[in-house]
């Protein structure tokens, strides 16, 4: 992964690959580096998401049937420009006004919002949920905040559902910063990424540490603690996040097992036996679960675990039909 070349085409190689490999589900617009859908939607609430490239299937990977509409690409760990979320935005615009779902980095946001300046002048409604899970990163000193994280797929896919219904995007914008808001996620990885046109991972670690509480992008976490069993390991990162959001016997939630990148499907299994076990002791129920890669950080071994504080509407949306490259119901 050392060629300076290789960084700078693999964006625009993937996406065509994407495309070429769903053409049912999606086209590309090499023009902007966007993923719509591959039948447009008419006069329903566009929803738009994006970032850095990187933590794939994210969010390309989800255009579809059922939840997004567009996805604007930046390069590896880097937001997109504003030109490219107009570009996503007018695409994705179908007469209902358009959901802007944007996790919560510095670069992402700030761009988002000088696009929604931009397309406002066309006439475009738009609203935006932004996207802050990340329990590590809560009361940071620096930066906007807690990160965003793999909540944003279910926020994608609950406002995914709703805009499909036909609810408006006040409905829409409404309800994806409720499942913000009931929302936390916690990370942990064994090894760190390494970045395209780098020889050496972003961090080392010893055999015997874990990187406790990292980001998406690489980021160092806010901790290291000594490795563990799987079942040890889990709990460190499912009781914070029980706790974060008071968690009560009888209560449900929707979960997510993420793998980062480079845990192989067998851990992920490990892992959602131990979530459920570790909920179950406590009374709580999981009542849908998503377990695989949805929101990775190129090769990391790693995982996150997120929580989402569940209702019957919730529930509801998330066995909604579904069609895209990487999930269909």
């Amino acid at each position: 992964m050392a060629s300076c070349d290789y960084a700078d085409d693999i964006i625009a190689e993937a996406l065509d690959g994407l495309a070429l490999t769903y053409p049912e589900h999606v086209s590309w617009h090499p023009e902007s580096n966007v993923i719509s859908r591959a039948n447009r939607a008419v006069n329903k609430v566009g929803l738009v998401s994006g970032g850095g490239s990187g933590h794939e299937p994210l969010h390309a990977g989800l255009v579809g049937t059922g939840m997004l509409d567009a996805a604007v690409c930046g390069a590896v760990f880097a937001s997109p420009k504003s030109e490219q979320i107009q570009a996503g935005t007018r695409i994705a615009h179908s007469g209902a006004g358009v959901l802007h779902i944007v996790k919560n980095y510095t670069g992402d946001v700030l761009n988002f919002e000088i696009a929604a300046e931009l397309v406002s002048d066309d006439g475009i409604g738009l609203d935006t949920v932004i996207v802050d899970d990340d329990l590590a990163s809560h009361g940071a000193s620096d930066g906007p905040g807690r990160r965003g994280t793999a909540a944003v797929v279910i926020v994608e896919k609950i406002c995914g559902a709703l805009a499909e219904s036909g609810a408006d995007l006040a409905t829409v914008a409404a309800r994806g910063r409720d499942v913000v808001l009931r929302s936390r996620s916690l990370a942990l990885a064994l090894d760190a990424c390494t970045h395209p046109g780098e020889s050496r991972p972003a961090f080392e670690l010893a055999a015997d540490e874990v990187e406790f509480g990292i980001g998406i992008h690489g980021e160092r976490g806010v901790s290291r603690i000594p490795f563990a069993s799987a079942d040890e390991l889990v709990e460190q990162l499912t009781t914070p996040l029980a706790g974060e959001l008071e968690l009560e016997r009888g209560q449900s939630v929707i979960a997510i097992i993420n793998g980062l990148g480079g845990a192989h499907p067998l851990e992920l299994a490990v892992i959602a036996r131990q979530v459920h076990r570790l909920l179950d002791a406590r009374g709580i129920v999981i009542a849908r679960s998503l377990v695989g890669s949805y929101v990775t950080s190129l090769d990391m071994h790693g995982v996150s675990i997120t929580l989402t504080v569940a209702d019957d509407q919730l529930v509801t949306a998330c066995d909604a039909p579904v069609r895209t490259p990487n999930l269909t119901r």
